[in-house]
């Protein structure tokens, strides 16, 4: 009986159908099996594409279609068995269909993927004594592969991750030519995809705007190129292989470039960028001969990649210079970084964790890095000091030290460049700089802790503020552990700087300048990227850059040990001409604003700190930081000395009546010189002064609020 009618329905829906409709039908789908229940059939609608469930339609006019081919008045669900939906009127179907299962629909180019109740979903069964209770749940097919998914939100990412990576059309046929965008930066094009702007969502993530993030670190490769020659260089995660392929792209043959990447598809796509600019391939030994015959090691444009684990490439071979660049923290990979890396070699990470870094998730960062932390005025600068910390223990554990050659944080991530220096002695030097912090809440001055084993009485002696005495409880926490040495070499930023003008990097040359500016801790105006013969001087924020006349290529010498000696000595050289560390953390100028006065300008403030014997610079950190010596109280007094008040309507006229602690005959600065500080410092259009929003009128005796 069920055979027979499934004839006759057959036959039936052969002749609703005129011929042109069955052909084209005939084209475009498959037939789909039929469904047995209760003495149902169904089939499917001519109008929808290939190898689709019935319940993925156009239209809802669609899904009742399916149900008119039972002639009856009472008609059924096409997508509920019978003993869930009986068969009913059209009124209470159109009904069903529409609430059901139109309105909880996922939607993509056009087609609605409608819930299904129909038993083809597996199930694991139900065992309650010594029945076998199978129990359907509602769930959606999917529209290019065959998988079924319960939920809606859980469906939606599912078809997410299908269009990232460019599957768009049933059984995963992938066409990747016509959807990939081609991106150009610094003379090197890569092929990305579509959604390449959305991190662990996509195989080739790219990120415009860690541009100056990649000319930083092209900038430390190009030095270390000079200093020895030719030197092996890994990019552990190459996503697209844009930095790989900007080093061998401008360096040559002064580099034997690597792209590692564990992911199939990056791969594929880092072989094509290789192409695309004109690079030969040299494949992994373990997956075969490499493409183009590129077996000799003199070849100079040819990039080795590799599909492996990060930390596995970083075990089984040495490099001179590696870059860690994964998706959030690179604690994971810090042991296996500092195992093989040669000696004065350069490892440089960067780390996109800014939540926790910058304490806006303070449990992850105690998690990762075993650091207790919060938010400060400083905070950018106390991360980029967490993550030295945590590098300098890795190191420390392979019998390391380590060298800060840059760290730089920004809004989006946080770059660190050491050197590594092989030896205990090394080690334990580097060790010994992982202090904790005392950090006052109340006035925000900060100092590092005591080295010593020895518990003291009262912390709080060591702050130099008196808040524990005059504010109740307790009125400072202490942070860390964290890295209290040097965050600069200013040699090593100098020659970074001649690096990024030789390549053109313009988007690297005013933060380079900036931190030769900081780590000198000074506010000279002279500035200059030629060599000591040539007149032509730049003026911009920072110091007079001096070259040595000694070119790093004289260290180089025959002879391998020899050479690093050489080396070595110079870097010592370098040391004792520049040991002068600059002052940790820095002050900002809104955070410390006196309410009821305009604070200076910010370059004028600088001169005014400088003018009363500390040392005091700008800081890439902070636009409105300033790095000083000077403790925070003299900070506050200069603030205070040279800030006007607030004039209201009835004030203007008045005279003004200054602090206690100013005396009359010193210079003040009045509202009437403003024009006079614009004219002189133009350049600095962040550090303007800052108004009251209140109308209120403050007494004009009133230093502070």
């Amino acid at each position: 009986g069920v055979v027979d009618s499934e004839k006759v329905k057959s036959d039936d829906l052969d002749a609703n159908f005129p011929e042109s409709e069955l052909e084209t039908e005939i084209k475009r789908t498959e037939e789909e099996p039929t469904r047995e229940s209760g003495g149902n059939i169904l089939d499917v609608s001519a109008d929808y594409p290939r190898d689709k469930h019935i319940s993925i339609q156009r239209h809802l006019a669609d899904l009742e279609k399916l149900a008119d081919l039972r002639e009856d008045k009472k008609k059924p669900c096409p997508l509920c068995p019978e003993e869930k939906f009986k068969a009913c009127y059209s009124h209470k179907l159109h009904r069903h269909l529409q609430n059901l299962h139109w309105k909880v629909s996922v939607e993509f180019k056009g087609y609605r993927m409608c819930i299904c109740h129909l038993p083809c979903r597996p199930v694991k069964p139900n065992l309650v004594g010594d029945q076998t209770l199978s129990k359907m749940g509602a769930h959606y097919h999917c529209i290019i592969c065959s998988a079924t998914i319960t939920r809606r939100t859980d469906m939606i990412g599912h078809i997410n991750r299908h269009v990232n990576k460019g599957e768009t059309e049933s059984r995963f046929i992938t066409v990747r030519a016509p959807t990939n965008e081609v991106i150009k930066e610094s003379a090197t094009e890569v092929q990305v995809l579509p959604n390449h702007s959305t991190p662990q969502k996509t195989d080739s993530y790219f990120n415009p705007k860690m541009k100056l993030n990649r000319q930083l670190i092209f900038c430390a490769l190009a030095v270390l190129a000079e200093e020895r020659k030719p030197i092996e260089c890994l990019d552990a995660f190459g996503a697209t292989g844009i930095m790989g392929l900007q080093w061998a792209k401008h360096l040559k043959s002064s580099v034997k470039v690597t792209i590692n990447d564990c992911n199939e598809n990056s791969v594929k796509i880092i072989k094509e960028n290789c192409h695309l600019n004109k690079m030969k391939v040299k494949l992994n030994m373990k997956e075969g001969d490499s493409d183009g015959a590129v077996g000799d090691e003199e070849n100079t444009d040819t990039i080795e990649v590799t599909k492996m684990d990060a930390n596995v490439i970083m075990h089984l071979r040495s490099f001179d210079f590696i870059h860690l660049d994964p998706f959030g923290t690179s604690v994971n990979y810090l042991d296996s970084a500092f195992r093989n890396v040669r000696n004065l070699g350069i490892v440089s990470l960067t780390s996109t964790d800014i939540s926790s870094l910058y304490a806006k998730a303070q449990h992850v960062a105690l998690r990762h890095y075993g650091c207790n932390i919060v938010r400060t005025e400083y905070y950018k600068e106390l991360a980029a000091r967490i993550v030295i910390a945590a590098v300098t223990r890795a190191a420390a554990r392979c019998n390391k030290g380590i060298e800060v050659l840059l760290a730089v944080a920004l809004e989006h991530f946080v770059l660190v460049v050491v050197r590594v220096l092989r030896g205990p002695s090394t080690a334990d030097n580097s060790a010994k700089k992982i202090q904790y912090l005392i950090h006052c809440q109340w006035c925000e001055e900060r100092i590092f802790q005591k080295e010593g084993n020895m518990v003291e009485e009262n912390p709080y002696q060591q702050l130099p503020c008196d808040c524990h005495g005059s504010m109740p409880g307790r009125t400072a926490v202490v942070l860390g552990p964290l890295w209290s040495g040097s965050l600069f070499n200013t040699g090593f930023l100098r020659r970074m700087l001649l690096e990024a003008v030789q390549y053109g990097l313009d988007g690297a040359q005013p933060l380079l300048k900036t931190l030769v500016c900081e780590a000198e801790c000074t506010t000279l105006k002279r500035f200059s990227t030629h060599g000591p013969g040539d007149e032509n001087k730049q003026e911009e924020c920072g110091v007079y850059i001096k070259t040595s006349n000694i070119s790093a290529e004289s260290y180089i010498v025959p002879g391998k040990r020899k050479g690093e000696e050489v080396i070595r000595g110079a870097i010592k050289r370098q040391r004792a001409e520049h040991s002068t560390e600059h002052p940790a953390f820095y002050y900002n100028m809104h955070r410390h604003s006196i309410r009821g006065m305009n604070m200076p300008k910010l370059n004028k403030f600088l001169n005014y700190l400088s003018e009363a014997g500390y040392r005091v610079s700008r800081t890439h950190f902070d636009p409105m930081g300033v790095r000083t010596n000077a403790p925070l109280a003299q900070f506050k007094t200069v603030l205070m000395k040279y800030s006007t008040p607030t004039y209201t309507v009835g004030q203007a006229e008045g005279p003004l009546h200054l602090p206690g602690d100013v005396q009359v005959g010193e210079e003040v600065p009045a509202a009437a010189d403003t024009k006079e500080e614009d004219a002189e410092f133009p350049e600095d259009d962040k550090s303007g002064v800052v108004n009251a929003v209140s109308t209120q009128s403050y007494p004009t005796d009133c230093a502070a609020d």
